[in-house]
Formats: structure tokens, C-alpha cells, sequence
């Protein structure tokens, strides 16, 4: 037989994944690591023998069967391996539960959990997410008879009580414009709410429970009209006949996580607070499940990256492997400086995300968090596209066959930019969030980042870029339409930027413990550069769009 070319292998995503080593060495109080080691490094263990499994069998969907062979309804929805396993592998290892521990480390335990598990778990965690979020909303809310009946579920550590949350935002007419929801809140005659409307994005429709937006009957037009409820979805084994499952989403990616198109007829529903400015009870719900994107938009890079490695030193070209041909060794290594500053920011926000929720957090820590929520999972999600896409290039044409699982990271990463907020979306959420404190939050922070580092280049290239964001926010000031045009550009400089700083804090830690690694991601990373503002021209927009 001839020549065969070796699979890239996945080497153990824990133990050698040394970003989130240093991240934890450096984060982390050392009496914290003994547990959350024992679960990383078993949740390591099962993405390895998941990524094994899933290339040598075949990729299956979930299946919806709408009635039975004596013309029930029924809407069952089989699930892959992988979600049968996902309650146990939640529970077993506190996947979810470990974000509400008591504890300013809490959010970055957990989060470090999802990251090693995300991908092995075929989007699991997507329910998962919307299952922290509802929990984080329903605590705000100090609904106590909520809080509980559900959150005893949402946070079990045991698999045979562990309920899911989904999240029914979306309907036909819009996504982000909730305003225009048409779901309709009735009480009966017994005084229960009930919910009557078509949800268009049910994604994870196989949980327990859901947090829906309604309008009250007799309500006013608009979004502070709507109001926040709460829902139940199954009747012991049985889906509640007040909820019908119209068809699973055929999508580009994300293919075993079963999306759904719904309609409530009576629905039972109840009310997280008032009867009213809904949207407002989501906000803590949406800071959590942003942050779940960006780090699994991480993790999906990482993934990517990883292979790629590995292929390079299995494949020969031209005498001698891939990994010593420098311009691939050129491309790998950019690949790698942009996603440890995209690390450190999305990690950053974690721990951020648990020192607020605990209190302990300082004014301008909770006023940084506000901006660089938004910025992780715009600049993330967009970044998780172009490195899964170099990445699938790194293999040549083995890149574009499907049973080697590659163009499955692909179609997988374009969600990121889409879930929970687009690009856009999210950049005029970063422009409300400049309206406060927050500029001036990232830059005191981001000189803190860079105390003690001495790379002068990057520490100047930090400050100017930042400089600049501010002379451009000013110059347009009371100019809204130009200011919104331009949110993107602003957006991206200053995730870079953010990004940028704390890879130079990791730098400096590392070097004080002998590596240079993290220093050189931070050459590599500011030497692309940081500045991505652009002030539009409105004349050529409306020339190039007419």
C-alpha cells in the first residue's frame, strides 16, 4: 500500500494546555486547586475520548417525532451520546453548579470547566448557559418561591434532579428588537398566567423550564411593556400539550444541539417581578451567557489550534515537516499570539463576572466588567470564525473532508458571532456601556495590567491606541449616527487593546516564574496591531448601498 498521512491527534486539552495552567497557577489561591484540578483533569480525559468516538462513528442530529404510532402527540426529540451524557458529566463535576459556589473565584472555576468540556460536550453547553443565566436572573429577581422551586434544579449535583433552562426571546418578527415580541401573557379564570405565541429560536427545547418574554394582556406597545415569566415544560415524562414543537432548526452548525420552533397554546406561566420592563430582568441573565460565548468561542480556537500543531509535525512537505517550514510555523504562531490575548480577555471577564457578583469587587472593576462583557463576545466570536477557518487551511484539503470532524469547528464557530447579540448589536451595547465610567475604568485598569512589565513597545502601543479611541469618541460626540457607524472599529481597538494589557500582566508573571511564552504573544499580538477605528463616510455608504 502506499503512503497514508497520520490524523492529527488531540493532545490532553488540560494538562497540556499551558495558557490556562498559568492562568489558574496565577489566579487561583493554591487551597482552591486540589478539587477543580480533579475535575479539569477528568473533563480533559473525556474530550479526548470524545474527540476519538466522534471520528470514528458516524455524526448523528437529533430526530423529532411530533406523534406516536396511535396518532398522540408526543414531540419526542432523541438526543446524541454525547447530551445523554451531559447530565451526568454536569453534575459529576460541577460543571454549572461551581459558578454559584460561595466564592470571588466561583465564575472562573466554573468557566474553566466549560472550557474543557464545551466541545466534547456537542454544544451541551448551550443549554447549560441558558441554564446559568436563568438561575443568575431568578436570584435577582428575590422571587423567593422561584428561587426555591427552580434553582435546587438548576444547580443540582445530581443528574436525576438537574433541570435544564431555555431562553424564549426570539420570535418572528426580530431577534434583537424584542420590542416587536407578539407573545401574549392571559390569566385564566383561576388567576394562572398563561402564555399564548409562536417562539421562532428555542434552542435546548428538551429542558425542563424556560424564562420567556410576554406582553400582559392590556399592556402597552413597546419593550418596557413586556414582562419576564417564568415556565415549566413537562408533565412528568411527558411535554406539557400547552407546548408544541413545530420542527428542529436545520442549521449550519451546531448540529446535535436541538433548536426548535414553538408554539405555546396556555402555556402556565409565572411572573419573575413585575409586570413590565422585562428586558431589564434579562440584563443579568444576558452578562452571564455572553461571558459563556466568549469562553467557549476560546475553546473552539483552542481545539483548532491544537490540531493543528499536531498535524504540523505529522505531515512532510518538501523534505521536512510542517511545523520547520517557516512561513506555516509563521502562520501557526500568529494563530496562537491572537488567541492568548483573546484568552486573557475572556478569562478576565470570568473572574470579573465572580468578584461582582460576591462583592468584591472595587467601583471601577464592576464598571470595567460592564464594557468588557460586551467586547469579549463581539471580538471572540468574530475571532473564533477566522482561526477555525486558518486552521481548517493548515490541513490543505484534508481541511474541507467532512469525516475528519474539521469543517464541523467551521460551521460550528460562525454561532459565537450570532447567539446572544450580533457583532453590531453588541458594539452599540459597548457605545451605552462608554456613556458611564467605563472608558476611564479601562484605562486605570490597563496601567495596573502593565505595572512591572518591561516591554515599552507594547506599554506605548497600549496607551497611544487608547489615546486615540478617546480624541475619536470626543470628535464625535454629537454626531450619533456617525458614532454608531463607526461602533464596530471602536469596539474592536478596544478589545484589542484590553487584551493586549492583560497578556502583558500574564507576561509578567510568567517571566517571574521563567517563561517567556506569554511575552512573546504579546510581542506578536501588539506588532499586528491594535488600531481598528475607522470614522465612515455616510456619502459613500449610501453611494455603495444604492
Amino acid at each position: 500500500m502506499g503512503f497514508l498521512q497520520d490524523a492529527p491527534q488531540l493532545p490532553h486539552p488540560y494538562r497540556s494546555d499551558r495558557s490556562l495552567l498559568a492562568l489558574l497557577d496565577r489566579a487561583l489561591p493554591a487551597g482552591r486547586r486540589a478539587a477543580l484540578d480533579a475535575d479539569l483533569d477528568a473533563l480533559g480525559d473525556y474530550a479526548q475520548m470524545a474527540w476519538r468516538r466522534a471520528y470514528a462513528t458516524t455524526r448523528r442530529k437529533p430526530v423529532l417525532t411530533q406523534w406516536d404510532a396511535w396518532g398522540q402527540r408526543v414531540d419526542r426529540i432523541e438526543l446524541t451520546t454525547a447530551w445523554q451524557e451531559g447530565p451526568q458529566l454536569t453534575t459529576r463535576h460541577a460543571v454549572l453548579a461551581a459558578g454559584h459556589a460561595d466564592s470571588e473565584h466561583a465564575r472562573l472555576e466554573e468557566f474553566a470547566r466549560v472550557y474543557l468540556y464545551h466541545l466534547a460536550s456537542e454544544f451541551y453547553t448551550c443549554p447549560l448557559a441558558m441554564t446559568d443565566g436563568a438561575a443568575t436572573a431568578i436570584k435577582a429577581s428575590g422571587n423567593r418561591e422561584l428561587i426555591e422551586r427552580a434553582l435546587p434544579h438548576f444547580l443540582s449535583r445530581d443528574a436525576s434532579t438537574l433541570w435544564l433552562s431555555g431562553q424564549w426571546m426570539t420570535e418572528n418578527s426580530g431577534g434583537s428588537d424584542v420590542g416587536n415580541t407578539e407573545t401574549v401573557a392571559r390569566k385564566d379564570t383561576s388567576g394562572q398566567w398563561r402564555l399564548y405565541g409562536r417562539k421562532w429560536f428555542s434552542s435546548a427545547v428538551v429542558g425542563e423550564a424556560a424564562l420567556a418574554l410576554a406582553r400582559p394582556e392590556g399592556a402597552g406597545a413597546g419593550t418596557a411593556a413586556l414582562a419576564l415569566f417564568y415556565v415549566e415544560t413537562m408533565d412528568g415524562e411527558r411535554r406539557k400539550p400547552e407546548l408544541v414543537v413545530d420542527r428542529l432548526k436545520d442549521k449550519l452548525g451546531t448540529h446535535e444541539l436541538p433548536t426548535a420552533e414553538i408554539h405555546l397554546d396556555g402555556l402556565p406561566a409565572w411572573p419573575l417581578g413585575e409586570l413590565a420592563h422585562g428586558v431589564r430582568q434579562v440584563a443579568p441573565m444576558l452578562n452571564v451567557t455572553r461571558t459563556w460565548n466568549a469562553i467557549c468561542a476560546i475553546a473552539s480556537m483552542a481545539r483548532a489550534i491544537s490540531l493543528a500543531r499536531d498535524y504540523a509535525t505529522r505531515r512532510q512537505a518538501f523534505g521536512r515537516p510542517l511545523i520547520e517550514q517557516p512561513l506555516h510555523a509563521q502562520t501557526l504562531a500568529n494563530m496562537q499570539a491572537e488567541f492568548e490575548a483573546a484568552f486573557a480577555l475572556a478569562f478576565e471577564v470570568a473572574h470579573l463576572l465572580g468578584r461582582v457578583e460576591h462583592g468584591a469587587a472595587a467601583p471601577q472593576e464592576a464598571a470595567l466588567l460592564r464594557l468588557l462583557t460586551p467586547l469579549a463576545k463581539l471580538w471572540t466570536g468574530k475571532l473564533a470564525v477566522k482561526l477555525c477557518s486558518e486552521a481548517l487551511e493548515c490541513f490543505g484539503g484534508a481541511g474541507y473532508i467532512e469525516d475528519t470532524g474539521l469543517p464541523q469547528l467551521l460551521r460550528d464557530a460562525q454561532v459565537y458571532a450570532i447567539w446572544e447579540g450580533t457583532t453590531n448589536v453588541l458594539s452599540l451595547d459597548s457605545l451605552r456601556a462608554l456613556a458611564g465610567d467605563s472608558f476611564e475604568a479601562l484605562r486605570a485598569s490597563s496601567a495596573i495590567w502593565l505595572a512591572g512589565n518591561d516591554d515599552m513597545h507594547a506599554a506605548s502601543a497600549i496607551r497611544q491606541t487608547l489615546d486615540a479611541a478617546a480624541r475619536w469618541l470626543d470628535q464625535h460626540a454629537t454626531a450619533r449616527d456617525t458614532l454608531e457607524a463607526g461602533a464596530r472599529g471602536l469596539a474592536f481597538t478596544l478589545a484589542r487593546c484590553a487584551s493586549a494589557a492583560l497578556l502583558a500582566r500574564q507576561a509578567t508573571w510568567s517571566r517571574q516564574h521563567g517563561e517567556q511564552r506569554s511575552a512573546a504573544a504579546l510581542r506578536r499580538f501588539v506588532g499586528r496591531g491594535l488600531d481598528r477605528l475607522v470614522t465612515p463616510d455616510a456619502g459613500d455608504t449610501a453611494l455603495l448601498l444604492g
